[in-house]
């Protein structure tokens, strides 16, 4: 069998009660050809064994988002590598659209996010991201980056750091070309705004990036943040 083109990474932690319809929706991607890797940081529950049966397959990785997707590059086969978070829901073309994306000079890229959830300010939130990544060349994990093998390889992987990840990551590839900026959308969980409060949630992410950008630590900037993975 050949390789497969286009491999896509998921890190899960303790993803037992959304995984299975999480890659259920990978399905048709599958069927065509795509490689898609679970990467497990030491789940308590039986996110691995629901997992199984629905992806290509189940690797085993040291927690943190970082760690898992460099750990699933090294397993994958494809020659570009799409990142996905569990709680984030790819367009059912993802697979043709980034193909497309990637067909001239450009090595990497994201798509556009809608954020779902019941909270007013999440379509705002969402408007705000979507801008603010196309005019600083900046992505993050929840946009569902992708990228050549490799551009991966030219980076040195992702950063290993346990927050930022995604931010040092594209700064790396902006290096090497503009990413591009795919207007289709990706749906991501707004819980994260929702469980902390939405105007919450904004300050202390624009506070941790801004403590970012004047060289903090990101274990130190970890500390601040409850919902590292």
């Amino acid at each position: 069998m050949p390789a497969p083109t286009l491999s896509l990474i998921m890190p899960v932690l303790d993803e037992a009660s959304t995984i299975a319809a999480t890659l259920d929706f990978l399905q048709p991607l599958i069927q065509r050809g795509v490689e898609v890797i679970v990467v497990d940081g030491g789940s308590h529950d039986d996110t691995a064994a629901l997992a199984a049966p629905l992806c290509t397959r189940v690797v085993d990785a040291p927690r943190g988002r970082a760690r898992q997707m460099n750990r699933g590059a090294a397993a994958a086969g494809g020659d570009v590598l799409l990142f996905l978070h569990a709680d984030t829901r790819l367009p059912e073309d993802a697979d043709r659209l980034i193909d497309a994306a990637l067909a001239g000079r450009q090595c990497w890229g994201r798509f556009d996010v809608c954020l779902e959830g019941t909270t007013r300010l999440l379509p705002v939130i969402a408007i705000a991201m979507n801008l603010r990544s196309r005019l600083t060349g900046i992505a993050t994990g929840d946009q569902a980056l992708f990228m050549t093998r490799e551009a991966f390889d030219a980076v040195g992987g992702f950063p290993d750091q346990p927050l930022m990840e995604d931010i040092e990551m594209s700064r790396r590839l902006k290096r090497l070309y503009a990413p591009a900026c795919l207007r289709q959308k990706v749906a991501s969980s707004g819980r994260r705004w929702e469980q902390q409060g939405a105007w919450a949630t904004i300050l202390l992410m624009w506070r941790l990036r801004f403590r970012y950008w004047r060289g903090e630590s990101p274990k130190s900037l970890a500390r601040a943040y409850r919902h590292v993975r």
